[in-house]
């Protein structure tokens, strides 16, 4: 971790795995409400290659779903990828809850429980990914392989234009 970034529970849980990643401190406008748009253009990069995490209901049980902020999220396709039937955006506040994170900051690593990922497939065409640190203001630079790891995620084309 370099000087001056932010100690997270994303940044720990990538620590004590031992996965190399960056981390990229911006400034987050309390006005903004579309965070991953906000997060690309601070930093200077393409939305198709910074990533959103999203917590979904897929009949009932909870999953993290990660797309590019460029894109939708396709709830058909989440649903189908951890063999479900019908998925919804969660409660902003039972996702907080769940993932110990507010909305806006919530990191697919670090997560207070262990909750079924999936990454759209359109990540394993970087080297690199950006995906939240695990509060506003605040994106880790990360090896797609090494995201799958340490979250244990599969890969599915669960993204739509």
């Amino acid at each position: 971790m370099s000087v001056g970034s932010p100690s997270t529970p994303a940044t720990l849980a990538l620590e004590r795995a031992g996965v190399p990643f960056t981390p990229h401190v911006y400034e987050h406008h309390e006005t903004a409400t579309n965070f991953g748009e906000e997060a690309a253009a601070a930093l200077g990069l393409r939305e198709e290659q910074v990533f959103k995490t999203l917590i979904v209901s897929v009949d009932g049980t909870l999953a993290v779903a990660i797309v590019p902020v460029a894109n939708r999220l396709d709830l058909k396709a989440i649903a189908a990828a951890v063999g479900g039937k019908k998925a919804t955006l969660a409660d902003p506040a039972l996702a907080e809850k769940r993932t110990g994170y507010v909305v806006g900051g919530i990191s697919p690593v670090g997560q207070r429980s262990r909750i079924r990922t999936v990454l759209d497939e359109s990540a394993t065409e970087y080297a690199t990914i950006f995906v939240s640190g695990g509060r506003r203001g605040f994106d880790i630079e990360i090896a797609p392989s090494d995201l799958l790891a340490v979250t244990e995620a599969t890969t599915a084309a669960i993204a739509r234009t």
